[in-house]
C-alpha cells in the first residue's frame, strides 16, 4: 500500500522562523547522519521517516559524508523519496551538506568551489532531487579563502540547485566573516548548525548572540549528545546502539562513556523525572528554551523515538531553579 501521510500532520508541531528569513522550520527536525546508511533495514527507516512527517516534522537534513558508508543516506533517502515522498515535495525542506572527504584527489575535500559544487551535483543525483531547499558548507576550510567558499554558495542559489544557503561548525568569528561576505554576494546566509547541547555549550559564548543580531537561524545538532542525554547508557552499553555498533563517522565510542559522564547523567535524569520529563525530552526542550534555536536536529534508530522525542516540546518552560540545578550538576 502506498504511503498516504496523515491529514492533522500539522496540527500539533511547533514551527519557527529561521532568523529574519521567510523560512520556517518545525522546532524537530530529522536527521539521517547515522541509521540511515546501506547497513540499515530500508523499511526501518520508512517508518522512521513516516513517523516524523506524519507528526509535522518537514525539515530532513542530510549530508554528503552520512551513512555509513559516505553517499548511501542520500540514496537511502531518495528511494524512500520516490517512493513516498515525492508527492508531498512541495511541503518539505531538505538539506544536505559539503566539506569532509568524499573522494580522492584534491578535489574532493574542504570548501573550493569545485568541490562544493561537483558535491551538491552528486547528492542531488543520489537523491533524485532537481534542488535541495538548504546547502550548508559543513566545516571552515583554514585554507581556502573564505570568499571562495561563499561565493561558491551564492553561485549555487543562482544555479538553482539551492534555495537558501548556510553554515555549520564554524565559530563566532569565522561566522561573522561569513555573513558579512554572502550579504555582500546577495545571498544572505539564513541558517548556522551548531553542536549544542548540555555537554556542549560553546555556542553561548558569543554565537547565539551574533546570530540573534544579524537575523540568522540556529538548527543544533547533537542535542542529546549521541544518546549520552539519555537512558540509554544508565546500565551499559547496548549491542544496538551507536557505541555498541562501532560506527565510524564520527559515532560516539564506548570510551566517551565513563563513570564521571555517567553521574551527571544520572543526576540529570533526577531532574528530568520531577518535571515529569524522560531525560532525552528535557535535554531537547532545555535547548528549544532559547528562542534565537530554531529547530534542532533529532537522530533516530527507530520510529518510537521520534514519537518520544515530541513529547519534550509539551513542556519547553524550565523555573530559574530547575536551570540552576542543571547547570550545577554540569559544573
Amino acid at each position: 500500500m502506498n504511503y498516504q501521510a496523515d491529514i492533522n500532520r500539522y496540527n500539533s508541531m511547533q514551527y519557527r522562523r529561521s532568523g529574519r528569513s521567510g523560512l520556517m522550520l518545525p522546532a524537530i527536525s530529522l536527521g539521517l547522519w547515522h541509521n540511515f546508511g546501506e547497513v540499515d533495514a530500508i523499511n526501518n527507516c520508512k517508518q522512521i521517516m513516516h513517523t516524523a512527517f506524519d507528526s509535522g516534522i518537514t525539515h530532513f537534513d542530510l549530508a554528503n559524508n552520512y551513512g555509513p558508508p559516505p553517499g548511501t543516506a542520500e540514496e537511502t533517502f531518495g528511494k524512500i523519496f520516490k517512493d513516498d515522498f515525492r508527492p508531498n515535495r512541495d511541503e518539505l525542506i531538505i538539506s544536505t551538506k559539503a566539506g569532509y572527504k568524499m573522494w580522492d584527489g584534491p578535489y574532493g575535500d574542504w570548501g573550493s568551489k569545485k568541490y562544493l559544487v561537483a558535491s551538491l551535483d552528486q547528492s542531488l543525483k543520489r537523491m533524485g532531487l532537481d534542488y535541495v531547499d538548504i546547502f550548508y558548507h559543513h566545516r571552515p576550510d583554514p585554507n581556502t579563502p573564505i570568499e571562495e567558499t561563499m561565493s561558491a554558495l551564492d553561485l549555487i542559489v543562482r544555479q538553482g540547485k539551492a534555495l537558501y544557503v548556510g553554515i555549520s561548525s564554524y565559530d563566532t568569528k569565522q561566522t561573522a566573516e561569513a555573513l558579512k561576505v554572502l550579504r555582500h554576494l546577495g545571498t544572505p546566509c539564513v541558517i548556522h548548525q551548531p553542536k549544542y547541547s548540555m555537554f556542549v555549550r560553546n555556542v553561548e559564548e558569543g554565537l547565539l548572540d551574533l546570530l540573534g543580531n544579524e537575523g540568522v537561524g540556529c538548527i543544533a545538532f547533537s542535542s542529546l549528545a549521541q544518546g549520552l542525554l539519555t537512558d540509554k547508557y544508565l546500565n551499559g552499553i547496548p549491542a544496538a546502539s551507536r557505541a555498541g555498533r562501532m560506527l565510524p563517522n564520527g559515532a560516539i565510542t564506548g570510551d566517551a562513556i565513563t563513570e564521571e559522564v555517567l553521574g551527571k547523567v544520572r543526576q540529570l535524569n533526577e531532574v528530568a523525572r520531577q518535571r515529569g520529563q524522560t531525560l532525552a525530552q528535557m535535554a531537547l526542550a532545555w535547548v528549544l528554551k532559547d528562542e534565537r534555536v530554531t529547530s534542532l536536529i533529532l537522530g533516530a534508530s527507530k520510529a518510537e523515538q521520534v514519537t518520544d522525542a515530541l513529547q519534550a516540546l509539551n513542556n519547553l518552560h524550565f523555573e530559574k531553579e530547575e536551570l540552576q540545578q542543571i547547570d550545577e550538576i554540569l559544573k
